[in-house]
């Protein structure tokens, strides 16, 4: 459909957020008709989001703003099994406790993007476990089992990915997928809920929920999916080379959130603006249009926008100018990232290969050899190419104790305690 009558539909159109849509005509005309509720499910593998779920997040934001009900279903239930789609191996099982843990933790990752209350447009917030955990099994099969067709579950690519590389599907996996089309008929029943979001790789699951949900309900349900993000380079998105780009402040700072945007490579700024900030599309049109060494005051405001919606623009801010002073005055801020590293007995010296490997912007001591060989570690705004060369502690910035260790545009500080 080229153009969409509703204004939710529209603004994912025009944004990038639409890989696939069920029923496009159908869709568009109830969001244009009425307050549509619809829902993403995220499982509790881990005590935050991470960025690869903010695609997601933005979808419910911007559903909310257009005035229709967003649901954040927390998998406190399908979090027991794990979600096998496009994996190579099983997930590992999570206790209870585990995930309840968790849950406390993902649930302040919505907070800055979503109005949670009991208003026809506001958020709601539900988990799974409310009613997985209740299920009694030999109903279930009758009830909901028999609606499925192993045949057809056996075609979905999340599953013959698994086949194909002759790694064991459990059972107990098997399940997630008739566990997640259950969730999706029970949303309708107890809230109404007509449309489930998610990226590609959910689209088989979504669809087993609408046919489900006819079978069931003998109601009209609906799926989108949004495109499967890569950066150009193809790198996973909420990955970095130091670890997960986590959603909490408290396990990535807003300085180490502002940087990894920044570090978007050329050719990703204009759909990340797009996508990520609620910036309107002419100012996107205008920043991706800058070329050479404009791209890179782009790339900053790209940063400072994401980094305000999720930690606040003056933490925003804040990021923002300890990178200015970091690169362009050589300053230090105590707001960068810092790593302690353990002071060894009576030593007075670390060599440069053990400073820069605390920082944890290597993944092993021979990549810090390559890298310094490579030109490209700098310890105290030094470029460092003997890997043995000593650095003293008394030669640290004493309004900090630590080293700055910069590997390019990365910078940590390693204080020894």
């Amino acid at each position: 459909m080229s153009a969409f009558k509703s204004d939710f539909l529209r603004i994912m159109s025009e944004r990038g957020f639409i890989h696939q849509i069920s029923d496009e005509s159908a869709l568009d005309q109830l969001f244009a008709k009425e307050t549509v509720s619809a829902y993403i499910g995220f499982d509790a593998t881990a005590k935050s989001l991470h960025a690869g779920s903010l695609i997601q997040i933005m979808m419910l934001h911007w559903l909310q703003q257009t005035g229709h009900r967003p649901i954040a279903l927390m998998g406190g239930g399908t979090s027991m099994i794990g979600d096998p789609s496009f994996k190579d191996e099983a997930r590992k099982l999570l206790t209870p406790q585990d995930i309840d843990d968790n849950l406390v933790g993902i649930r302040r990752n919505f907070a800055p993007y979503l109005k949670f209350g009991s208003g026809p447009g506001d958020a709601v917030m539900v988990n799974n476990a409310d009613w997985l955990m209740q299920i009694n099994y030999v109903n279930f099969l009758r009830d909901v089992g028999r609606h499925f067709s192993v045949n057809r579950m056996l075609a979905f690519d999340s599953v013959k990915l698994r086949l194909d590389r002759e790694q064991s599907l459990s059972f107990l996996e098997f399940n997630y997928m008739i566990l997640q089309a259950y969730d999706f008929v029970e949303l309708y029943k107890r809230v109404g809920c007509r449309l489930q979001m998610g990226g590609s790789d959910q689209w088989g699951n979504i669809v087993n929920g609408i046919d489900l949900g006819h079978r069931m309900e003998g109601v009209q349900l609906f799926a989108m999916t949004t495109p499967l993000l890569t950066t150009s380079s193809g790198a996973k998105m909420g990955k970095s080379a130091s670890g997960a780009i986590w959603l909490d402040g408290d396990m990535l700072s807003p300085y180490e959130f502002w940087q990894y945007w920044r570090n978007t490579e050329d050719a990703d700024v204009g759909r990340f603006l797009k996508l990520y900030t609620t910036l309107p599309l002419d100012e996107v049109a205008r920043l991706e249009k800058l070329g050479g060494s404009e791209i890179n005051e782009a790339k900053k405001i790209l940063a400072t926008e994401i980094t305000a919606m999720l930690h606040g623009r003056d933490a925003a801010e804040t990021a923002s100018e300890t990178a200015r002073k970091t690169f362009e005055e050589g300053a230090l801020s105590a707001s960068l990232p810092t790593v302690v590293m353990a002071k060894e007995g009576f030593q007075w010296a670390r060599s440069a290969k053990v400073i820069a490997f605390a920082s944890g912007l290597f993944s092993s001591k021979s990549e810090v050899r390559r890298k310094m060989n490579e030109g490209g570690v700098r310890i105290n705004n030094e470029r460092v190419s003997d890997p043995d060369k000593l650095f003293f502690y008394r030669d640290m910035d004493k309004t900090i104790d630590a080293f700055k260790v910069q590997l390019g545009k990365k910078v940590v500080l390693v204080r020894p305690e």
